[in-house]
């Protein structure tokens, strides 16, 4: 079993605010074990930082291509990033 930690940064386009997107990321970063944050973009996005291992960071990405019944997701920008300073998963304010 491998212990590689990924790092990404990443930002999800579509109808993704008002459909339960940052509760639903949420969860599949807990469930993962993952640290970082999760918020709403004033240009109607979705950003989040999610760090851990590099499966279960894979299986939040895929969450995120998918996201809660009602979203529409058109497309997920992932960038190399560094691990957030804090542990656990936060719900932050929108920016």
């Amino acid at each position: 079993m491998s212990d590689d930690i990924t790092s990404l940064r990443v930002r999800v386009e579509g109808i993704v605010q008002g459909v339960g997107f940052r509760a639903f990321l949420k969860m599949a970063a807990m469930r993962g074990g993952l640290d970082g944050w999760v918020r709403n973009r004033s240009d109607g996005s979705i950003e989040a930082l999610v760090s851990g291992p590099t499966k279960a960071v894979e299986d939040f990405v895929s969450a995120a291509t998918q996201g809660p019944q009602g979203a529409r997701v058109r497309s997920v920008d992932l960038h190399n990033s560094e691990a957030p300073a804090e542990k656990g998963f936060q719900q932050r304010a929108t920016l």
